[in-house]
């Protein structure tokens, strides 16, 4: 079971992302069902199908399936593009395609998905404190931090939530680093930090923006760490 998903996730990352220019994704967005590269995609799917399962004519019926299903699904995100946020379009669209490989590798190698295990102690621990490092912590630094409102001198304008993203994606970075025992990545986490932000200290005559600054980082680290320290401690108690 585990071989022919790969096989199949191999196939649709060639076809979807390396053999894929971006000439042929501005024609398909342009012209839609009309695009000959819209084809051509699809045909190097099925190349792509055909080498990874050796050309074994018992797939037959779910390289079909594959096929088709990749035309229409694609058919629907090409219309569906000024209707539907793109970043939520591509993701759903991946999904989808997804979706369409795990029914196939069922009607070959039927498997079994205990939903019981998905609500085991181990996973909703896991899926708690990802939780709380992400959204969560978000949300408390904001209501602490809300007591100071800072507005830089600068005329330069940043990315629309990015400090936002920023903050998540660095504090899950430290949360897995904690759960692997890599405690020396945070130290070079916070050094390319604050080599990153020391243009913006250094060019800011404003010490409440450095403070700022300061505070955001250590309670982002903060949390992260706690989080994580809490998720081994509990996990040994499991």
């Amino acid at each position: 079971m585990v071989i022919l998903a790969l096989k199949l996730l191999l196939a649709h990352v060639i076809g979807d992302f390396v053999f894929q220019p971006e000439k042929w994704v501005k024609s398909k967005e342009k012209k839609k069902h009309k695009s000959p590269y819209l084809y051509w995609h699809i045909f190097i799917h099925f190349i792509a199908l055909e080498i990874v399962l050796q050309f074994n004519i018992t797939y037959w019926l779910g390289v079909l399936i594959i096929i088709v299903s990749h035309y229409i699904i694609d058919l629907l995100k090409l219309n569906l593009r000024k209707k539907i946020n793109y970043r939520w379009l591509f993701l759903w669209d991946q999904l989808a395609h997804l979706l369409v490989m795990g029914i196939v590798v069922y009607i070959y190698e039927p498997f079994q998905v205990e939903l019981s295990n998905l609500f085991s102690p181990k996973i909703l621990l896991f899926v708690i404190s990802v939780l709380l490092v992400t959204v969560v912590s978000s949300i408390v630094m904001k209501v602490i931090i809300s007591k100071w409102e800072i507005k830089s001198s600068s005329n330069k304008k940043s990315l629309e939530d990015a400090g936002k993203y920023i903050g998540i994606i660095e504090r899950l970075l430290i949360f897995v680093f904690i759960i692997t025992n890599n405690w020396s990545s945070i130290g070079f986490l916070l050094a390319a930090k604050s080599i990153f932000r020391f243009g913006d200290l250094t060019n800011s005559d404003d010490r409440k923006l450095t403070e700022y600054i300061l505070i955001g980082t250590l309670l982002s680290f903060g949390f992260a760490i706690i989080i994580g320290l809490s998720y081994r401690y509990f996990l040994e108690m499991i």
